[in-house]
């Protein structure tokens, strides 16, 4: 498989391993965006969100809190953006399902702002009424 992070849990790649369990590893990132960037990654290959299975992704969430609340207590701050991509478009980078946990501070260089689109109102009650009949 050519996926890294399934070669990092092969033990073919190193890393910097903060947390371990029989489902999820978490490790540094090896190019974060802050000190302590960390990253919660499923054992199983899963692509992305829509693919791994809804008790995986509940048992991934919890483990990222508990790094995100051990992270701010090593580093000692307190905001923190937790984040998943899915494809290319929305940034992601290594088609394994992973998740960020990126420890924020004044003035550092993580980006991630948007400037509004306008949709009408019929627009939005449109898709919002397609969201509600695909749940």
């Amino acid at each position: 498989m050519d996926c890294i992070f399934c070669k990092i849990l092969n033990g073919d790649i190193p890393s910097k391993k903060v947390f371990e369990n029989d489902n999820f590893i978490a490790i540094l990132d090896a190019f974060p965006a802050n000190e302590g960037h960390t990253l919660v990654i499923p054992k199983k290959h899963f692509t992305n969100i829509f693919e791994i299975d809804e008790e995986t992704l509940k048992e991934g969430y919890s483990i990222a809190r508990n790094v995100a609340n051990s992270i701010r207590k090593s580093l000692n701050i307190e905001n923190i953006n937790i984040l998943q991509n899915n494809g290319a478009l929305a940034g992601q980078t290594v088609n394994h399902f992973h998740i960020h946990i990126i420890p924020r501070l004044e003035n550092d260089t993580v980006t991630m702002k948007s400037i509004p689109v306008t949709i009408d109102s019929k627009k939005m009650e449109q898709i919002a009424l397609s969201i509600k009949d695909n749940m």
